[in-house]
């Protein structure tokens, strides 16, 4: 039986190649079909459009989800500011009730500058910083605004500061609002 099998496979695998040598497929009688070489470029060309144009519309969902992301993220990038100043809201609407049931000034001024010094630590911690005062120093317009010039009290203060109406503030190292200053001349 072996012997017989052996055999079989044989010119069954005989049949095979001749039919390759043929042109014919191995895996069954159909004739490969053999494209001339323009019809294989349109097909290559069709593939390579497909291609193009899943990639554009990727592309295109990956710009619009970003930029849908990014407005997002401007309209809601101050929430965290705002989690910190809600707790000083509540602490003023307290001062205001009790100012309404007292009318104590020490506690009042105590209760105040509780609420202040919170607002300040708060706005220090999410990396706001104060100005140094520049009364007596020499004007810097990067980090400094003149609103006024007025005449010197003495030679060695001309274009020196000799008021601070409004303090300046940095925000991680970069000015949010200059110092508003007098200047003498």
């Amino acid at each position: 039986m072996k012997a017989e099998d052996n055999v079989q496979d044989e010119s069954l695998e005989n049949d095979n190649i001749e039919n390759t040598e043929a042109g014919e497929e191995t895996s069954g009688n159909e004739p490969i079909v053999e494209l001339d070489p323009l019809e294989e470029k349109e097909i290559q060309i069709k593939e390579l459009n497909d291609k193009y144009l899943r990639l554009y519309s990727e592309f295109d969902n990956y710009r619009k989800r970003t930029q849908k992301e990014r407005i997002e993220l401007i309209q809601t990038g101050g929430e965290d500011i705002f989690k910190v100043l809600l707790p000083i809201i509540d602490d003023f609407e307290r001062a205001q009730k009790s100012m309404d049931e007292k009318a104590d000034y020490k506690t009042l001024k105590e209760g105040v500058d509780l609420v202040y010094n919170k607002l300040v630590s708060s706005l220090t911690a999410k990396g706001l910083q104060q100005m140094p005062s520049s009364v007596g120093e020499k004007f810097d317009s990067d980090v400094q605004e003149a609103i006024t010039q007025i005449p010197a009290p003495s030679d060695d203060m001309k274009g020196k500061v000799i008021d601070e109406v409004e303090k300046g503030y940095l925000l991680k190292e970069k000015v949010i609002r200059y110092a508003k200053v007098v200047v003498g001349q």
